[in-house]
Protein backbone atom coordinates (compact mmCIF):
# COMPACT_ATOMS: atom_id res chain seq x y z
CA UNK A 1 0.00 0.00 0.00
CA UNK A 2 1.39 3.41 -0.89
CA UNK A 3 1.08 6.58 1.17
CA UNK A 4 -1.87 8.00 -0.74
CA UNK A 5 -3.86 4.81 -0.31
CA UNK A 6 -2.84 4.56 3.34
CA UNK A 7 -4.09 8.07 4.15
CA UNK A 8 -7.30 7.54 2.20
CA UNK A 9 -8.13 4.40 4.15
CA UNK A 10 -7.44 6.10 7.47
CA UNK A 11 -9.74 8.97 6.44
CA UNK A 12 -12.39 6.40 5.51
CA UNK A 13 -12.14 4.93 9.03
CA UNK A 14 -10.51 1.73 7.83
CA UNK A 15 -7.30 0.12 9.04
CA UNK A 16 -4.62 0.24 6.38
CA UNK A 17 -1.26 -1.56 6.45
CA UNK A 18 -0.06 0.99 9.01
CA UNK A 19 -0.99 4.34 10.54
CA UNK A 20 -0.11 7.28 8.25
CA UNK A 21 2.24 10.08 9.30
CA UNK A 22 2.18 13.81 8.62
CA UNK A 23 4.99 16.30 9.11
CA UNK A 24 4.81 19.72 7.51
CA UNK A 25 1.77 19.39 5.25
CA UNK A 26 0.17 22.36 7.02
CA UNK A 27 1.28 25.40 9.02
CA UNK A 28 -0.02 23.68 12.17
CA UNK A 29 1.64 20.27 11.66
CA UNK A 30 5.18 21.40 11.00
CA UNK A 31 8.45 21.92 12.84
CA UNK A 32 10.46 24.96 13.84
CA UNK A 33 13.47 25.57 11.60
CA UNK A 34 15.99 25.07 14.43
CA UNK A 35 14.50 21.66 15.16
CA UNK A 36 14.40 20.69 11.49
CA UNK A 37 18.10 21.55 11.26
CA UNK A 38 18.97 19.44 14.31
CA UNK A 39 16.90 16.51 13.07
CA UNK A 40 18.49 16.59 9.64
CA UNK A 41 21.94 16.63 11.24
CA UNK A 42 21.07 13.71 13.52
CA UNK A 43 19.82 11.69 10.54
CA UNK A 44 22.98 12.64 8.61
CA UNK A 45 20.98 14.09 5.74
CA UNK A 46 23.24 17.17 5.51
CA UNK A 47 26.80 18.19 6.16
CA UNK A 48 27.23 20.36 9.28
CA UNK A 49 26.38 23.98 8.55
CA UNK A 50 24.00 23.25 5.67
CA UNK A 51 21.19 25.78 6.02
CA UNK A 52 17.47 24.96 6.15
CA UNK A 53 14.85 27.13 4.48
CA UNK A 54 12.32 29.02 6.57
CA UNK A 55 9.15 28.35 4.56
CA UNK A 56 6.65 29.94 6.96
CA UNK A 57 8.22 33.09 8.41
CA UNK A 58 5.47 33.98 10.90
CA UNK A 59 6.21 30.85 12.96
CA UNK A 60 9.66 30.28 11.41
CA UNK A 61 8.80 26.77 10.29
CA UNK A 62 11.49 24.80 8.48
CA UNK A 63 11.22 23.11 5.10
CA UNK A 64 10.41 19.40 5.17
CA UNK A 65 12.30 18.25 2.09
CA UNK A 66 11.67 15.00 0.20
CA UNK A 67 14.72 13.29 1.70
CA UNK A 68 13.38 13.93 5.23
CA UNK A 69 9.94 12.74 4.13
CA UNK A 70 11.53 9.51 2.91
CA UNK A 71 13.69 9.09 6.00
CA UNK A 72 10.73 9.33 8.37
CA UNK A 73 8.10 7.67 6.19
CA UNK A 74 5.86 10.74 5.93
CA UNK A 75 2.64 10.08 4.00
CA UNK A 76 1.31 13.59 3.25
CA UNK A 77 2.57 16.58 1.27
CA UNK A 78 1.06 20.04 1.47
CA UNK A 79 0.43 22.83 -1.01
CA UNK A 80 0.23 26.27 0.58
CA UNK A 81 -0.64 29.62 -1.04
CA UNK A 82 2.12 31.30 -3.05
CA UNK A 83 2.42 34.23 -0.63
CA UNK A 84 3.34 33.61 3.00
CA UNK A 85 1.79 35.22 6.08
CA UNK A 86 3.68 38.46 5.48
CA UNK A 87 2.46 38.73 1.93
CA UNK A 88 5.59 37.92 -0.08
CA UNK A 89 6.72 34.84 -1.96
CA UNK A 90 9.32 32.42 -0.67
CA UNK A 91 11.93 33.14 -3.31
CA UNK A 92 15.37 34.71 -3.90
CA UNK A 93 16.82 32.93 -0.88
CA UNK A 94 19.67 34.37 1.15
CA UNK A 95 21.67 33.03 4.07
CA UNK A 96 21.13 34.09 7.65
CA UNK A 97 22.13 32.77 11.06
CA UNK A 98 19.19 32.29 13.37
CA UNK A 99 19.41 33.02 17.09
CA UNK A 100 21.45 30.23 18.65
CA UNK A 101 23.61 29.82 15.57
CA UNK A 102 21.28 27.79 13.34
CA UNK A 103 22.15 28.39 9.65
CA UNK A 104 19.04 29.13 7.61
CA UNK A 105 17.88 30.43 4.25
CA UNK A 106 15.24 33.16 4.22
CA UNK A 107 13.35 34.84 1.38
CA UNK A 108 14.84 38.06 0.11
CA UNK A 109 12.06 40.14 1.68
CA UNK A 110 12.51 38.55 5.11
CA UNK A 111 13.87 41.46 7.17
CA UNK A 112 17.15 40.52 8.83
CA UNK A 113 18.25 43.97 10.08
CA UNK A 114 18.29 44.07 13.87
CA UNK A 115 16.91 47.07 15.75
CA UNK A 116 18.91 48.79 18.48
CA UNK A 117 17.31 46.55 21.12
CA UNK A 118 18.19 43.40 19.17
CA UNK A 119 14.64 42.80 17.98
CA UNK A 120 13.65 42.18 14.37
CA UNK A 121 10.71 43.75 12.63
CA UNK A 122 8.88 42.27 9.66
CA UNK A 123 7.03 44.33 7.08
CA UNK A 124 3.98 43.56 4.94
CA UNK A 125 5.10 42.46 1.49
CA UNK A 126 8.63 43.16 2.73
CA UNK A 127 8.03 46.90 2.24
CA UNK A 128 9.98 48.85 4.84
CA UNK A 129 8.40 52.14 3.77
CA UNK A 130 5.24 51.23 5.71
CA UNK A 131 4.86 50.41 9.43
CA UNK A 132 6.09 47.00 10.54
CA UNK A 133 3.43 44.32 10.99
CA UNK A 134 5.42 41.80 13.02
CA UNK A 135 8.24 41.73 15.53
CA UNK A 136 10.49 39.14 17.14
CA UNK A 137 12.53 40.01 20.26
CA UNK A 138 16.22 39.24 20.47
CA UNK A 139 16.57 35.53 21.15
CA UNK A 140 12.96 34.90 20.16
CA UNK A 141 11.60 32.06 18.07
CA UNK A 142 8.50 33.48 16.38
CA UNK A 143 7.05 36.74 15.15
CA UNK A 144 4.18 38.40 16.98
CA UNK A 145 1.63 40.50 15.13
CA UNK A 146 1.80 44.25 15.57
CA UNK A 147 -1.71 45.62 15.69
CA UNK A 148 -1.81 48.61 13.37
CA UNK A 149 -5.46 49.17 14.15
CA UNK A 150 -7.00 52.42 12.99
CA UNK A 151 -9.02 54.60 15.32
CA UNK A 152 -12.30 52.73 15.58
CA UNK A 153 -15.57 54.60 15.26
CA UNK A 154 -18.72 52.53 14.85
CA UNK A 155 -20.27 55.09 12.52
CA UNK A 156 -17.30 54.64 10.15
CA UNK A 157 -17.27 50.83 10.13
CA UNK A 158 -17.59 49.38 6.65
CA UNK A 159 -17.93 45.63 6.14
CA UNK A 160 -15.77 45.88 3.03
CA UNK A 161 -12.82 46.87 5.23
CA UNK A 162 -12.82 43.45 6.89
CA UNK A 163 -13.26 41.76 3.52
CA UNK A 164 -10.23 43.32 1.84
CA UNK A 165 -8.18 40.14 2.22
CA UNK A 166 -10.87 37.95 0.70
CA UNK A 167 -10.96 38.14 -3.08
CA UNK A 168 -11.56 35.97 -6.11
CA UNK A 169 -8.65 33.61 -6.65
CA UNK A 170 -6.43 34.88 -9.46
CA UNK A 171 -5.65 33.01 -12.66
CA UNK A 172 -2.00 33.03 -11.59
CA UNK A 173 -2.79 31.36 -8.29
CA UNK A 174 -5.08 28.81 -9.95
CA UNK A 175 -2.32 27.88 -12.36
CA UNK A 176 0.11 27.56 -9.45
CA UNK A 177 -2.22 25.17 -7.61
CA UNK A 178 -2.91 23.19 -10.79
CA UNK A 179 0.72 22.70 -11.78
CA UNK A 180 1.90 22.01 -8.23
CA UNK A 181 -0.81 19.44 -7.55
CA UNK A 182 -0.21 17.79 -10.95
CA UNK A 183 3.51 17.52 -10.22
CA UNK A 184 3.04 16.05 -6.74
CA UNK A 185 0.38 13.65 -7.98
CA UNK A 186 2.69 12.31 -10.71
CA UNK A 187 6.04 12.46 -8.91
CA UNK A 188 5.04 11.21 -5.45
CA UNK A 189 2.68 8.68 -3.94
CA UNK A 190 1.88 10.88 -0.95
CA UNK A 191 -1.60 12.16 -0.15
CA UNK A 192 -1.97 15.81 -1.18
CA UNK A 193 -3.34 18.45 1.20
CA UNK A 194 -4.16 21.91 -0.18
CA UNK A 195 -4.79 25.23 1.57
CA UNK A 196 -6.04 28.06 -0.64
CA UNK A 197 -6.83 30.41 2.25
CA UNK A 198 -9.98 32.42 2.82
CA UNK A 199 -12.12 29.53 4.11
CA UNK A 200 -11.59 30.09 7.86
CA UNK A 201 -14.00 32.40 9.63
CA UNK A 202 -12.58 34.63 12.37
CA UNK A 203 -9.14 33.03 12.56
CA UNK A 204 -7.57 35.33 15.15
CA UNK A 205 -4.05 34.91 13.74
CA UNK A 206 -5.32 36.51 10.54
CA UNK A 207 -7.38 39.33 12.02
CA UNK A 208 -4.45 41.82 12.36
CA UNK A 209 -3.68 41.34 8.64
CA UNK A 210 0.10 41.17 8.99
CA UNK A 211 0.44 40.86 5.19
CA UNK A 212 -1.53 44.07 4.56
CA UNK A 213 0.13 47.46 4.31
CA UNK A 214 -2.80 49.44 5.72
CA UNK A 215 -5.43 47.16 7.25
CA UNK A 216 -8.80 48.75 7.93
CA UNK A 217 -11.82 47.70 9.95
CA UNK A 218 -11.67 45.70 13.18
CA UNK A 219 -8.04 44.58 13.43
CA UNK A 220 -7.30 44.33 17.14
CA UNK A 221 -7.43 40.86 18.72
CA UNK A 222 -9.31 42.02 21.80
CA UNK A 223 -11.65 44.23 19.79
CA UNK A 224 -12.46 41.38 17.40
CA UNK A 225 -13.46 39.01 20.19
CA UNK A 226 -15.57 41.72 21.82
CA UNK A 227 -17.18 42.50 18.47
CA UNK A 228 -18.45 38.93 18.05
CA UNK A 229 -20.86 39.91 20.85
CA UNK A 230 -21.27 43.68 20.62
CA UNK A 231 -21.16 43.95 16.81
CA UNK A 232 -22.50 40.53 15.90
CA UNK A 233 -24.57 41.80 12.98
CA UNK A 234 -21.43 43.34 11.46
CA UNK A 235 -19.36 40.17 11.96
CA UNK A 236 -22.21 38.09 10.53
CA UNK A 237 -22.25 40.22 7.41
CA UNK A 238 -18.46 39.85 7.04
CA UNK A 239 -18.78 36.08 7.32
CA UNK A 240 -21.69 35.93 4.86
CA UNK A 241 -19.81 37.78 2.16
CA UNK A 242 -16.58 35.92 2.89
CA UNK A 243 -18.46 32.65 2.50
CA UNK A 244 -19.76 33.68 -0.93
CA UNK A 245 -16.24 34.48 -2.11
CA UNK A 246 -14.80 31.29 -0.62
CA UNK A 247 -17.46 29.13 -2.28
CA UNK A 248 -16.64 30.50 -5.72
CA UNK A 249 -12.92 29.99 -5.08
CA UNK A 250 -13.49 26.38 -4.07
CA UNK A 251 -15.41 25.78 -7.29
CA UNK A 252 -12.54 27.23 -9.32
CA UNK A 253 -9.97 25.21 -7.38
CA UNK A 254 -11.85 21.98 -8.02
CA UNK A 255 -11.96 22.82 -11.71
CA UNK A 256 -8.17 23.15 -11.64
CA UNK A 257 -7.11 20.18 -9.50
CA UNK A 258 -10.10 17.83 -9.38
CA UNK A 259 -9.88 14.75 -7.21
CA UNK A 260 -6.09 14.59 -7.26
CA UNK A 261 -6.35 16.30 -3.86
CA UNK A 262 -7.30 14.18 -0.86
CA UNK A 263 -7.57 16.83 1.87
CA UNK A 264 -8.34 20.53 1.95
CA UNK A 265 -7.42 22.75 4.90
CA UNK A 266 -10.56 24.69 5.73
CA UNK A 267 -10.22 26.31 9.15
CA UNK A 268 -7.51 27.32 11.59
CA UNK A 269 -9.80 29.27 13.92
CA UNK A 270 -9.07 28.44 17.55
CA UNK A 271 -12.21 27.90 19.61
CA UNK A 272 -10.52 26.58 22.76
CA UNK A 273 -8.23 27.61 25.59
CA UNK A 274 -6.36 25.25 27.90
CA UNK A 275 -9.41 24.97 30.14
CA UNK A 276 -12.52 25.83 28.17
CA UNK A 277 -13.95 27.15 24.92
CA UNK A 278 -13.96 30.79 23.84
CA UNK A 279 -17.71 30.72 23.23
CA UNK A 280 -20.81 28.68 23.97
CA UNK A 281 -22.20 26.03 21.60
CA UNK A 282 -25.18 28.34 21.04
CA UNK A 283 -22.94 31.20 19.90
CA UNK A 284 -20.94 28.85 17.68
CA UNK A 285 -24.11 27.57 16.02
CA UNK A 286 -25.42 31.06 15.42
CA UNK A 287 -22.25 32.80 14.22
CA UNK A 288 -19.93 30.22 12.65
CA UNK A 289 -21.77 27.03 11.81
CA UNK A 290 -24.02 28.21 8.96
CA UNK A 291 -21.07 29.45 6.89
CA UNK A 292 -18.81 26.51 7.65
CA UNK A 293 -21.60 24.08 6.78
CA UNK A 294 -22.31 25.80 3.48
CA UNK A 295 -18.70 25.36 2.34
CA UNK A 296 -18.36 21.80 3.65
CA UNK A 297 -21.68 20.77 2.11
CA UNK A 298 -20.57 21.96 -1.32
CA UNK A 299 -17.28 20.08 -1.02
CA UNK A 300 -18.95 16.84 0.02
CA UNK A 301 -21.61 17.10 -2.68
CA UNK A 302 -19.16 17.86 -5.50
CA UNK A 303 -15.72 16.45 -4.64
CA UNK A 304 -14.02 13.53 -2.95
CA UNK A 305 -12.02 15.86 -0.65
CA UNK A 306 -11.94 15.48 3.11
CA UNK A 307 -12.12 18.74 5.07
CA UNK A 308 -9.54 19.62 7.73
CA UNK A 309 -10.32 21.72 10.79
CA UNK A 310 -7.71 22.96 13.28
CA UNK A 311 -8.67 24.24 16.71
CA UNK A 312 -6.40 24.20 19.72
CA UNK A 313 -7.51 23.78 23.30
CA UNK A 314 -10.40 22.29 25.21
CA UNK A 315 -13.07 21.97 22.52
CA UNK A 316 -14.88 18.82 23.56
CA UNK A 317 -18.25 20.51 24.02
CA UNK A 318 -18.00 21.84 20.43
CA UNK A 319 -16.65 18.78 18.59
CA UNK A 320 -20.11 17.40 17.85
CA UNK A 321 -21.02 20.78 16.36
CA UNK A 322 -17.81 20.82 14.31
CA UNK A 323 -18.80 17.46 12.86
CA UNK A 324 -22.35 18.64 12.23
CA UNK A 325 -20.77 21.53 10.29
CA UNK A 326 -19.28 18.94 7.96
CA UNK A 327 -15.66 18.75 9.00
CA UNK A 328 -14.09 15.33 8.51
CA UNK A 329 -10.78 15.92 10.27
CA UNK A 330 -10.12 17.33 13.74
CA UNK A 331 -6.65 18.69 14.56
CA UNK A 332 -4.49 18.96 16.71
CA UNK A 333 -6.35 16.68 19.18
CA UNK A 334 -5.00 18.51 22.21
CA UNK A 335 -5.73 15.86 24.82
CA UNK A 336 -3.51 17.76 27.27
CA UNK A 337 -6.28 20.38 27.62
CA UNK A 338 -9.16 20.05 30.07
CA UNK A 339 -11.84 17.41 29.33
CA UNK A 340 -9.96 16.13 26.29
CA UNK A 341 -9.07 12.59 27.48
CA UNK A 342 -8.09 10.65 24.32
CA UNK A 343 -9.97 7.44 25.16
CA UNK A 344 -13.16 9.43 25.69
CA UNK A 345 -12.65 11.38 22.46
CA UNK A 346 -12.22 8.15 20.55
CA UNK A 347 -15.27 6.55 22.12
CA UNK A 348 -17.50 9.58 21.63
CA UNK A 349 -16.39 10.86 18.23
CA UNK A 350 -14.23 8.14 16.66
CA UNK A 351 -16.94 6.91 14.30
CA UNK A 352 -17.38 10.37 12.78
CA UNK A 353 -14.07 12.23 13.17
CA UNK A 354 -10.66 11.51 11.80
CA UNK A 355 -8.11 12.59 14.40
CA UNK A 356 -5.08 14.26 12.80
CA UNK A 357 -2.51 14.77 15.53
CA UNK A 358 -2.56 13.86 19.21
CA UNK A 359 0.71 11.96 18.86
CA UNK A 360 2.76 13.49 21.66
CA UNK A 361 2.51 16.53 23.93
CA UNK A 362 4.58 19.33 22.37
CA UNK A 363 4.18 21.66 25.37
CA UNK A 364 5.82 19.46 28.00
CA UNK A 365 6.71 15.89 27.12
CA UNK A 366 8.56 16.40 23.83
CA UNK A 367 10.75 19.33 24.95
CA UNK A 368 11.18 18.39 28.62
CA UNK A 369 10.51 14.67 28.97
CA UNK A 370 12.83 11.70 28.51
CA UNK A 371 12.97 9.41 25.47
CA UNK A 372 11.22 6.80 27.61
CA UNK A 373 8.43 9.28 28.41
CA UNK A 374 8.01 10.02 24.72
CA UNK A 375 7.93 6.35 23.75
CA UNK A 376 5.14 5.64 26.23
CA UNK A 377 3.11 8.66 25.14
CA UNK A 378 3.40 7.77 21.46
CA UNK A 379 2.38 4.20 22.24
CA UNK A 380 -0.61 5.39 24.25
CA UNK A 381 -1.86 7.78 21.57
CA UNK A 382 -1.58 5.22 18.78
CA UNK A 383 -3.18 2.42 20.81
CA UNK A 384 -5.98 4.76 21.91
CA UNK A 385 -6.77 6.78 18.77
CA UNK A 386 -5.67 4.34 16.07
CA UNK A 387 -7.96 1.26 16.21
CA UNK A 388 -10.45 1.07 13.37
CA UNK A 389 -8.67 3.74 11.34
CA UNK A 390 -9.39 7.44 11.66
CA UNK A 391 -5.92 8.52 12.80
CA UNK A 392 -3.18 10.41 10.97
CA UNK A 393 -0.24 10.68 13.35
CA UNK A 394 1.33 14.03 14.11
CA UNK A 395 2.42 15.67 17.37
CA UNK A 396 -0.02 18.01 19.10
CA UNK A 397 0.66 21.10 16.96
CA UNK A 398 4.03 22.19 15.56
CA UNK A 399 7.24 20.77 17.01
CA UNK A 400 8.86 23.60 18.94
CA UNK A 401 12.48 24.87 19.02
CA UNK A 402 15.00 23.68 21.59
CA UNK A 403 13.71 20.09 21.62
CA UNK A 404 16.60 17.74 22.51
CA UNK A 405 17.58 15.78 19.43
CA UNK A 406 17.41 12.50 21.36
CA UNK A 407 13.76 13.27 22.02
CA UNK A 408 13.10 13.88 18.34
CA UNK A 409 14.68 10.56 17.44
CA UNK A 410 12.70 8.85 20.20
CA UNK A 411 9.48 10.30 18.78
CA UNK A 412 9.95 8.88 15.29
CA UNK A 413 11.55 5.64 16.49
CA UNK A 414 8.52 5.03 18.70
CA UNK A 415 6.13 5.85 15.87
CA UNK A 416 7.90 3.37 13.60
CA UNK A 417 7.71 0.74 16.33
CA UNK A 418 4.00 1.17 17.07
CA UNK A 419 2.51 2.42 13.78
CA UNK A 420 1.06 -0.93 12.75
CA UNK A 421 -2.52 -1.56 13.80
Amino acid sequence: MNSRERVQQALNHEEADQIPLDLGATAVTGMHVQTVYNLRQALQLDKPGTPVKIVEPYQNLGEIKPDLIDALGVDVVGVQPQNNMFGFKNEDWKEWEYFGGTPVLVPDKYNIVAEANGAFHMYPEGDQSVPASGWMPEGGWYFDAIERKPELEDKDLNVEDNLEEFAAISDEDLEYFRTTVDRLYEETDQAILVNIGGTAFGDIALVPGVWMKAPKGIRGVEEWYISTVTRREYIQEVFTKQCEIALENLKKLYGAVGDKVQVIFMSGTDFGTQNSTFLSPKSYRELFQPHQKKLNDWIHENTSWKTFMHSCGSTRNLISDFLDSGYDIINPVQWTAKNMEPAELKAEFGQRACFWGGGVDTQKTLPFGTPADIREEVKMSIRTLGPGGGLVFNPIHNVQPQVPVENLLALYDAFTEFRTY
